[in-house]
Order: structure tokens, then sequence, then C-alpha cells
């Protein structure tokens, strides 16, 4: 642990925390992107839509399926789902919840511009929303979709009167922040904090807090020490490092669980001018050689992710050799992590043509998750050693990177995606199927890899009712792309959580720090 953070937080270990109150504060690592709930299925903007808004299903911290602002759903035939919507739930603002608010937030969260997290892809087979009655509405798709509640119940529910020319910035400004969940917006501060008030009409009871405030602490030092001076109640994304400082302590509460993101390094596989790839000496390459498939697994076997986890993430994570989690469809119990293997990896630059290798930039966040900057430094002297010329080693505050990423801005870089699902379909479908604007498929896809078998399979698994065949066809996929070097999976990571006496944190595997996964103690 770096000195000066070390004395930070030792100076406020007999530092008293603050009285149990019914307020609670909430240190924040990553600020949203948006206000907008429709903006962007990142984590960080999701933490902080769902204390606000709803969907028609939740997902609990062990990713449990639940019902929310729909009570059922039925298959009526292949391509017709009928969704019955709960009853008595009404708006921040005292309107009703009806069927027209579930039809107008599926059609906007189609064409929401500059999102670093589309949504698109989760109603892509959307084809008509039909509302029956206020509370009972049909869903038509244009093709078979056996999932579609894992992907349109996900979708958060705002009202129809905020009407087609409502933009991100009426939301961001608080003019729009009309939700349905169990707290209200009240104010924001860019930068700092958001602050909500307990929604009292909710239809889900009386909410654990009276006030509830996010506060944005990207600096992990600074988490630390304000949880230890009693400024804030709960903090997420503990270093490793800095775990055993609260797990001594009598008066604060440690909480973890072993997440469903997994990081993974992407590279740039749609353009020949790639903007940071060049030869030895600098100059820019006509032909990028991130699109040969040889050069892919030589960058993977460049990697020691045992080293990673071990040192860099001091066993806070798990090496990982695909994309899908243990336990979700598709997930293949074959596909391991890639062996660190230097003199296999040379082999593989030669045979591509690159027996000197190439030169990259790698980029990376620095506040996403922890010790993200130190990964990003890890990998570009795994790089170096491989026999590449790494230019440069660049990290950015998450909210400017994520956007930077999804505008294709970098040519090598780590990103993670966080599966929140029963299956794998949608996390393949948004981060490795072919990107199509028009189909809504790899909205996720930020290096643009393409293989059409990949797509293939996928679009089989897709339209298949019978779990077991899904499932099958699904690990199929996985397969190819990983195979392929699609993307080059890291680790699964493991989170931190800690909370002042009197509070418990519902470790999510989400990764969630809403405030409804946070309790006062019994």
């Amino acid at each position: 642990m770096n000195r000066s953070i070390a004395a930070l937080i030792c100076g406020l270990l007999a530092a008293p925390l603050s009285a149990q109150a019914t307020d609670v504060t909430i240190g924040r690592a990553t600020e949203q992107n948006a206000l907008d709930p429709l903006f962007s299925d990142l984590g960080n903007d999701v933490s902080t839509a769902e204390n606000m808004f709803e969907s028609m299903i939740h997902f609990d911290s062990k990713l449990v399926v639940h019902p929310s602002l729909a009570v059922s759903w039925t298959l009526v035939d292949p391509l017709t789902w009928e969704i019955i919507l709960r009853d008595g739930v009404t708006f921040h603002d005292g309107s009703p919840f009806t069927a027209a608010d579930v039809a107008f937030s599926l059609n906007r969260a189609k064409t929401i511009p500059n999102s670093p997290g589309p949504l698109a892809s989760f109603v892509r087979s959307v084809k008509e929303t039909e509302i029956l009655d206020p509370h009972r509405i049909r869903v038509h798709t244009d093709t078979p979709t056996p999932l579609l509640m894992d992907m349109i119940g996900r979708i958060f529910i705002i009202p129809a009167a905020l009407g087609s020319s409502v933009t991100t910035d009426d939301f961001n400004a608080g003019r729009a922040m009309i939700g349905t969940g169990p707290y209200r917006f009240k104010s924001a501060a860019p930068g700092d904090r958001v602050t909500m008030e307990a929604n009292t009409k909710w239809w889900g009871g009386t909410p654990a807090f009276g006030t509830a405030t996010l506060k944005f602490l990207a600096n992990p030092a600074a988490r630390s020490a304000a949880l230890l001076s009693g400024s804030v109640d709960v903090i997420e994304q503990i270093p490793p490092s800095d775990v055993g400082i609260f797990q001594n302590r009598a008066d604060i509460s440690v909480f973890s669980a072993v997440s469903t993101r997994i990081v993974y390094l992407a590279m740039d596989q749609g353009r020949d001018d790639s903007p940071f790839i060049t030869d030895k000496d600098g100059k820019p390459l006509t032909v990028n050689p991130l699109k040969d498939r040889r050069v892919r697994l030589a960058l993977s076997k460049m990697i020691n992710r045992a080293a990673i986890t071990e040192r860099v993430l001091l066993g806070a994570g798990e090496p990982s050799g695909q994309i899908v989690p243990a336990g979700m469809g598709g997930h293949d119990p074959d596909l391991k992590p890639m062996a660190f293997d230097p003199v296999g990896a040379k082999a593989l630059l030669a045979e591509a043509g690159y027996p000197d290798g190439f030169g990259l930039t790698i980029h990376g966040s620095n506040n996403r998750f922890p010790n993200d900057s130190q990964l990003t430094q890890a990998l570009g002297q795994m790089l170096t050693r491989g026999g590449l010329k790494v230019n440069a080693v660049e990290v950015l505050p998450y909210n400017v990177y994520a956007p930077q990423a999804t505008q294709r801005k970098f040519s090598v870089f780590h990103f993670s995606y966080g599966s929140i699902a029963s299956s794998s379909l949608n996390g393949l479908t948004g981060v490795l199927a072919s990107y199509d604007a028009a189909a809504g498929t790899g909205s996720l896809n930020r290096a643009r890899y393409s293989n059409k078998q990949f797509d293939s399979v996928l679009a089989l698994a897709a339209a298949e009712f019978d779990e077991g065949k899904r499932n099958r066809l699904l690990s199929e996929a996985t397969r190819v792309a990983m195979d392929d070097g699609a993307i080059l999976p890291l680790y699964w990571q493991k989170l931190f959580w800690a909370a002042r006496k009197g509070l418990m944190v519902d470790a999510d595997r989400g990764e969630s720090t809403a405030i409804p996964f946070v309790s006062e103690s019994r």
C-alpha cells in the first residue's frame, strides 16, 4: 500500500464513527455518466438509477429473478408475450404507473444518443408493445425470444407523460427525475454527490432510510478515510491491500462477494488504421495486426493471469478463460485460462509476420474497480516482456474512459462486463456479436470483433425455447469466440464493502451498491 495512503488511513484509526441515524451516506468509487436511467447499462449508472427507478423484474444479490413492476409473464406464441403489471404503483409525482409507461420506456431505450453502454441490445427484438388495458401488455417480437424478460425486464420505467422530447439533459437537471423507486430525487452536485429522500408512498413498503446520499470519492484512500471519520456510512471497492485495516475494528464490518464481472483485454479488430498501433519505430501501420487471430492469441500467451490475481489484486480475483461465469447458461467448464507461454507467444508473432513485434499503447481506467490502474501498468509490462513495444500506458477516470472506449478511440484496452441474467445471451450478444446498430447487436462490442460462425450459433441459441438446447448452443458460441481470441479474459473480480457498526451490506454478485442493498443490523 502507498505510504501516503497508509498514513492517511492510520491517522484516522482512532477516530470515532458517527452515531447511528435514520439517514445513510454511501461512498461510491465512480460517479454515474448521467442521471437518465435509460442512458447506459454501465454499473455506475445502474447503481445510481436503481435507487429511484424500477424495472419490470428485479435481481437480488444472488442474481435470482423476482417480480417488480411486472407480476407475471406468459408466452402466448413464439412471437408474443403477455405481461401483467403491478397495480397500485404511483410515480414520485403522484401519477399512476400504467402500461403506457412501459411501452414508452421500451421505445425510448432504443434511441438514446451518445451512450457509453447502450440498452439497444435489450430491446432489439421488440416489434410492438400492445397495450391491452392499464396493467396488461402484449410484447410482439420480430423473432422468437425465449429470454425476453431477461432483456426488457431490466429496462427502467419512466412516465410516458415526459414525452418523446425529454432529453438526458432534462434528467441531469433534475426536471425529469420521476420514478417509482424507494427513493425520490432531491438534488445533485456533479462530481460530488446525489441526494435522495424516502418515497413514503412506495409500493414495496417503508424505505430503510429517510435521506440517502451517494458521495463520489474516486480515490480509495479518501473513501477509507471518509468511513473512518464518520462522514460516510458505507464504502465500496476497497483495495485488497486495505481490507485488513477494517477487518480488525469492532466498529466496522466488512462484506465481500465474488462477482460475475469478467475483466478482459479488448483489441481493435474492426479497422486497419487503428489509432494506437505502430511499427517498432513508432510509425503508423497500414495493416492492423490485431485482426490476425495468431497475434491476438500471442498477446494472450504473454499475460500471466496468476501473477495478476496474486500480486496486483492480492488474491481478490480468479483467473478466467471465458466471458460466461460458472452457474450461468453458456458457461463451458472446459474453457481454462490461457497458460502463460512467452515462447509460444513469440512463435505465433513470427508466424503472423511480426517476428520483431510491433508498437501499441494500452489504455485503462483508474477508478472503475480495485487496482485497475495497477492492472493497466502490469499488462503493459507483460506485453513489453513478450516482445512488443509498448509506446505508452494511459489511464483515465471511468466517466471519461468509458465513452471514449465506446467511441473506439483506443486500440488495446481493458474493459469489463458484469452478467446480471439467468443466461449469457445478453452478454454474448452485446459484447461479442457483430456490431449492427439497426439489429441492436454488438452494442457493447467496442473492439468490433466479428465472426460469422459465432453469430450464426448465437442466433440459433436466441431462438431456442428448450433451455438445455439453448445452453448447449450458448456454450458452443462461447467456445468459438474464446478460441478465436475475440477478447482476452483476465479474471473474475472479488469485491469488498465496509460499513459502520449498525449497518449491513447485502454483498451483490452484480456489484451494485444501491441503497436497497444496505440495511440496519438487527
